[in-house]
């Protein structure tokens, strides 16, 4: 396949205990991915934004405006919702788009509504880095660095962040086509990282003065947490099995040793998988018992339930690549297209956020 890819805080030790569950099988039998096709059309759907140029990273502000970067032109946008004028907040100095990379995950400081900062995540000169901006009477102020040397390549460059319920911040890297690198401890490329709010290895990790959270992934694009603290990462596959994988601390996905459901020793296997076809996995967000998957060369919104249960496919076809998705505190999700990425098929009003109202 063509490669792609503010909680309340909590006690570390509560979060590390409940990403441990798993392996008392707590979260019930992992599943396959395309076992329900489910329905293709929802009514409730509608554009709440449109005509947006490679929409990558999307915050969703106190207020509930958005904050979206544009991974190509490298620049932040606030969008007002339900609708109003948009206000251009500028170009991300540092920013050095091409290929995958650019411009890509946002994230709040869980202190945001006092200490007003921003988190980024973005292809610079030489590597890929997170910095923090504050924002203020709506401007953003010089870029802060937090955490820099993060491989970088022409793909496979990862990018998703965020704040987990243990108020430390977690990015979602790629081994930048290098494969090896998801197995070397030392790189910090094909792993799911941890650090505090300053990028310094957060209290608790698995391996001591490191980052490194988990290791042996290909390309992370989507982190969510679910209603008992869990994290879940959405990963890229090579030419067979995209995953959903439940993180353990120290954990080893197994890239580029197995791609999907091995049952081999050493490696954890995913929850649910996809042929590459039906997924290329983005963002994800948790909502309803479920998580919700952005599908890029799937085209679709993957409903996958915690329960076991058999995942479903939204929005199939209807709308292009779908990139990003956040849970909304009205109980709606928000999901962003990416058909302006280079490899999608742009129509009128693309690239769009639109409004998807949860099936009950």
């Amino acid at each position: 396949m063509p490669p792609e890819v503010a909680v309340r805080a909590a006690p570390v030790a509560v979060l590390l205990a409940a990403l441990l569950l798993t392996a008392c099988g707590a979260v019930g039998p992992a599943v396959e991915g395309p076992a329900t096709s489910g329905p293709a059309n929802s009514p409730a759907v509608g554009t709440v934004a449109g005509g947006l140029d490679t929409p990558w990273g999307v915050v969703q502000l106190p207020d509930g405006d958005l904050l979206v970067g544009s991974r190509d032109e490298g620049r932040i946008t606030r969008v007002p919702l339900p609708g109003g004028p948009r206000v251009d907040l500028g170009a991300v100095p540092g920013v050095r788009p091409g290929g995958e990379g650019g411009l890509l995950g946002l994230a709040l400081s869980p202190g945001f509504a006092t200490d007003r900062l921003v988190y980024l995540y973005f292809t610079a000169e030489q590597d890929n880095r997170i910095v923090r901006m504050r924002y203020q009477d709506g401007q953003l102020a010089d870029p802060q660095a937090v955490l820099t040397g993060i491989p970088k390549g022409s793909n496979h460059d990862g990018g998703r962040i965020a704040f987990g319920p243990d108020g430390m911040l977690y990015a979602g890297t790629g081994e930048t086509g290098r494969s090896a690198l998801a197995q070397d401890r030392a790189s910090l490329g094909g792993k799911i990282l941890r650090m505090t709010p300053e990028g310094a290895p957060a209290p608790g990790n698995p391996f001591p003065g490191s980052v490194v959270f988990s290791l042996g992934h290909r390309n992370v694009q989507g982190l969510a947490w679910d209603g008992q603290g869990r994290l879940w990462a959405a990963e890229f596959g090579q030419n067979t099995w995209d995953e959903l994988n439940l993180i353990e601390p120290g954990g080893n996905y197994g890239w580029p040793t197995v791609e999907g459901k091995a049952g081999r020793s050493g490696f954890t296997d995913p929850y649910a998988q996809w042929t590459t076809a039906e997924a290329s996995p983005s963002g994800i967000a948790y909502a309803d018992g479920a998580i919700w998957m952005a599908a890029l060369r799937g085209t679709r919104l993957w409903q996958v339930p915690l329960d076991g249960g058999a995942p479903t496919a939204h929005l199939t076809g209807q709308y292009g690549r779908l990139r990003t998705v956040l849970a909304d505190r009205d109980g709606t999700l928000l999901v962003t297209t990416s058909n302006t990425d280079g490899r999608g098929h742009p129509q009128a009003g693309d690239d769009r956020v639109l409004r998807f109202s949860v099936p009950r």
